[in-house]
């Protein structure tokens, strides 16, 4: 990446800047030389040469022999050296080690300088080994103090000397800055001037002779022409001051969003901002802003360009935006600047060392990012806004981030069956709780509507259980994880082993009437066969005759259906995931007391047959399920249509071919005893 030589060069510079500044503090007379602290670029199109020059430091010839002498005397091998002995040292700021970046771009590099204890030196190497230090005559062009350094850039590599290039380069990574970076530029413009030399037109032949009559008085009007003019001027390229170094109160939030916009090329304000700085073992200052709307590409995975939104920064100079380190991908939304004075970088700054550092500072942000959430939730309006931008990434979080998980649990918000048209959070479930409800409930499914209307859902509703909605598919992940809240289990309320709390006289009713539907349950499953693991009396029903249930740690109704969606899917690992039916029967539902009966009165009765594959449809319909065949369902439905038109069979000759396998559902004794069983 042969542009980064202008960021170390710059950085370099800054350097200089800063030891100039250091030791002005203690003696002001160190400025006299020069008092503007300034860092100057200056394309040179004529001679095909970058000329960078600051009114830093500067060096001694004694400096540039042993900074600039070889590459393995510069910063390298001598950072290394420091490092292994467990110096403190920062290698931004070693003069040298991203000086050799400049022969990425250039063929010959040139430095003159001048240092206020020794005269002006010029040391020049062709990056060929050797290298050349020589004083700098009277005749050339002075230096008060600080460094020049000259590129002879290569015949490819002239995009360097264009304007538009090098202020692109700025602002990516040099825009913050302590020391004003000032670029040379030349503007052509066209002017209007009078044609003073106008020459005199000449007299056509045959009218010499002819006399002349000139108007005195009038002024013959004078002609103008356009000249371009070159005006040269200097542009400020980094005027935006890096807000993250001041107070949290000295900035304003037109500041705030001014920087924001910047930042993130959003049109929008930020809906949020969290400003603050860490010290002690580790520093660094960071600002994060949550925006109002999330990003159209928030979860393309490895498709995305960036894993996320925060610019990482070394002493206020840019080093990367993509370090996948600085945030997990459930806080990929959030957009920010983090600016470390202590984090160590390898010999190109462009890739980070595994560190603890590292590791450190994301711990902080996504901290931080909570608390940003939790006072964004203060605000009820603010968080409705919120929640609904981003309440797919507080969800992956709570799949994927288990040391906060507790924390992030409480940002959830659901619909419920008491909550009407507002949403609730855990918190406030749990608050709504009666003494003797011990779990906290919940139903999934496709949408609101569906789970509102659910037959899992009636004897809850019928004690005044409160029951969460959850039909977001990424809350079938989270709640995986999401075992329980504030010591309270979270159960499903379309699996298996649903306890809920009886009176005596409820519990022996019940017994009652399991112990009549005993036999009209083996019945069910004899006929459904395989495609029901077991059939059980269940006291969770009210109305509904029966419904589907699945095994408490498989996968639900609305899990299947989900995994059924995905286009990569392997069906093979699905397979083992996907739980074994039960069918669950209300022993008070008149269908199943009237079924019971006809099953006493003759058990080899085919309307029976018929009406238990139909529960067994319909109940998978009900319970979130798809059908195996649909058209074997529509054929059902489409005799009892006909029978209850009273249409009878011959009348629909063209249909037979499509009832081949489906019984009447009144048939002859001597029908054979297995037709029924075929179908499912």
């Amino acid at each position: 990446n042969k542009e980064i030589f202008l960021r170390e060069l710059i950085s370099n510079s800054s350097d200089a800047l800063d030891k100039i500044r250091y030791l002005s503090l203690t003696d002001t007379a160190v400025l006299d030389s020069d008092k503007e602290l300034e860092i100057r670029i200056i394309p040179d199109k004529a001679n095909k040469c970058l000329i960078l020059e600051d009114s830093g430091i500067g060096m001694t010839k004694a400096d540039l022999v042993n900074n600039l002498g070889t590459i393995a005397k510069s910063g390298t091998k001598g950072f290394m050296e420091a490092l292994s002995a467990g110096a403190d040292i920062s290698m931004i700021g070693q003069f040298g080690v991203g000086f050799y970046s400049a022969y990425l771009v250039a063929d010959k590099v040139t430095v003159q300088s001048k240092n206020n204890d020794d005269e002006q030196y010029q040391w020049e190497s062709a990056a060929g080994g050797s290298f050349v230090v020589t004083k700098v005559e009277e005749g050339a062009t002075p230096i008060a103090r600080g460094t020049r350094i000259t590129l002879q850039l290569k015949e490819d590599m002239q995009e360097y000397l264009e304007e538009k290039r090098l202020k692109e380069l700025v602002k990516k990574h040099s825009e913050f800055i302590g020391f004003p970076i000032k670029l040379y530029v030349e503007k052509e413009t066209e002017k209007e001037v009078t044609d003073d030399d106008e020459e005199e037109e000449e007299p056509k032949e045959g009218e010499d002779d002819e006399p002349k009559v000139e108007d005195v008085d009038e002024e013959k009007e004078k002609k103008t022409k356009k000249v371009k003019q070159i005006t040269k001027s200097w542009s400020h390229l980094n005027e935006q001051k890096p807000i993250w170094m001041r107070k949290p109160e000295d900035v304003s939030d037109a500041e705030y969003g001014a920087f924001y916009k910047s930042l993130s090329a959003d049109w929008e304000e930020h809906l949020a901002v969290k400003h603050f700085s860490v010290e002690g073992q580790l520093e660094f200052r960071a600002v994060l802003f949550c925006p109002k709307r999330a990003p159209f590409d928030a979860f393309e995975g490895a498709n995305k360009k960036k894993h996320n939104s925060i610019k990482l920064y070394v002493r206020r100079v840019f080093i990367m935006d993509n370090c996948e380190d600085l945030m997990p991908e459930w806080l990929s939304f959030v957009k920010g600047v983090v600016d470390s004075e202590d984090l160590p970088l390898n010999i190109s700054r462009e890739s980070l060392q595994q560190n603890k550092i590292l590791r450190v500072i994301k711990k902080n942000l996504v901290k931080k990012t909570i608390d940003l959430i939790s006072e964004i939730a203060e605000d009820s309006e603010k968080y409705a806004k919120f929640y609904e931008q981003f309440s797919k990434n507080i969800k992956l979080g709570i799949h994927e981030d288990s040391q906060n998980r507790a924390k992030l649990a409480k940002f959830l918000r659901y619909h419920s069956t008491k909550s009407g048209e507002e949403t609730t959070s855990l918190d406030d479930y749990v608050s709504r709780m009666t003494a003797d409800q011990e779990d906290i409930y919940y139903v999934t499914g496709e949408s609101k509507k569906s789970v509102e209307s659910s037959p899992f859902l009636e004897k809850l509703k019928k004690k005044g259980i409160e029951v969460l909605f959850m039909v977001d598919p990424i809350d079938e992940y989270a709640v995986q994880q999401l075992k329980e809240f504030e010591g309270k289990k979270l159960v499903c309320a379309t699996k298996e082993g649903l306890k809920i709390s009886e009176t005596e006289d409820e519990k022996k009713s019940f017994e009652e009437q399991k112990a009549a539907t005993e036999g009209l349950c083996k019945l069910i499953k004899e006929v459904l066969d395989d495609k029901v693991e077991k059939v059980v009396v269940s006291n969770r029903l009210e109305q509904a005759p029966c419904v589907l249930v699945t095994g408490e740690y498989g996968w639900s109704a609305n899990m299947e259906r989900i995994m059924k969606a995905q286009a990569l899917r392997d069906s093979s690992s699905s397979a083992y995931m996907m739980s074994k039916k039960t069918m669950e029967v209300n022993p008070a539902n008149p269908i199943v007391v009237s079924l019971r009966e006809k099953v006493s009165a003759d058990q080899s009765d085919k309307t029976v047959k018929d009406v238990i594959w139909m529960l067994y449809d319909t109940s998978l319909l009900t319970s979130g399920f798809s059908l195996d065949e649909p058209t074997t369902f529509a054929n059902r439905i489409h005799r009892l249509i006909k029978l209850g038109l009273s249409i009878d069979e011959d009348d629909e000759g063209d249909m037979e071919g499509d009832d081949e396998d489906i019984p009447a559902l009144e048939s002859s004794d001597d029908a054979p005893d297995s037709t029924m069983e075929e179908v499912d």
